[in-house]
């Protein structure tokens, strides 16, 4: 299996995403965009979509409802307790511990969710392109099987719009 990779190396955002315009524009696919940084027209350009804000919200209202329909089982119908007329369905006094415990949800569900969607886990084997990636540099890569033959034109653009560095490299998990 071939796993050579056309890597670009820009020292700017700015130059980096005219790349990536003019190369979506040719019709080439990027593999990936590494960053120092997030950059949100980059993903939007890659035209990668989330639905992880849909799944955190579901996670916080489940969270919410379970423990809303907790406190009012426990305090309504298993265990009633009358402190002086007061009413057992204090809701008030139910939303600081829902709250709390919403967020203490969807931040342990979100948590769980993103590392079984990116397969991350203790000890895995990671691929990084290039290590300037994590410092100031931004990269883009190619699969060099999806260029059909365009590898020299690719190139050009890239250096034309202002890659310090175009290289070819096969990409294998490092420990």
């Amino acid at each position: 299996m071939d796993n050579k990779h056309i890597i670009g190396v820009f020292d700017e955002e700015d130059a980096l995403m005219e790349a990536v315009h003019e190369v979506k524009e040719k019709g080439f696919r990027i593999g990936e965009i590494y960053s120092p940084y997030p950059l949100h027209e980059a993903i939007e350009a890659m035209e990668k979509t989330s639905r992880f804000a849909f799944v955190a919200f579901l996670y916080g209202f489940a969270g919410a409802a379970a423990v809303l329909a907790f406190m009012y089982y426990t305090a309504v119908i298993d265990w009633p307790v009358n402190y002086g007329g007061k009413p057992t369905n204090a809701f008030p006094s139910f939303i600081v511990v829902t709250i709390i415990i919403t967020i203490l949800t969807v931040t342990i569900l979100s948590l769980l969710t993103f590392s079984v969607r990116a397969k991350i886990y203790p000890g895995k084997a990671y691929i990084l392109p290039d290590a300037r990636s994590t410092d100031d540099k931004f990269v883009v890569i190619f699969d060099k099987s999806l260029l059909n033959g365009k590898q020299t034109e690719l190139e050009d653009i890239l250096k034309q719009k202002g890659a310090v560095e175009v290289y070819e490299k096969e990409l294998k998990p490092e420990n």
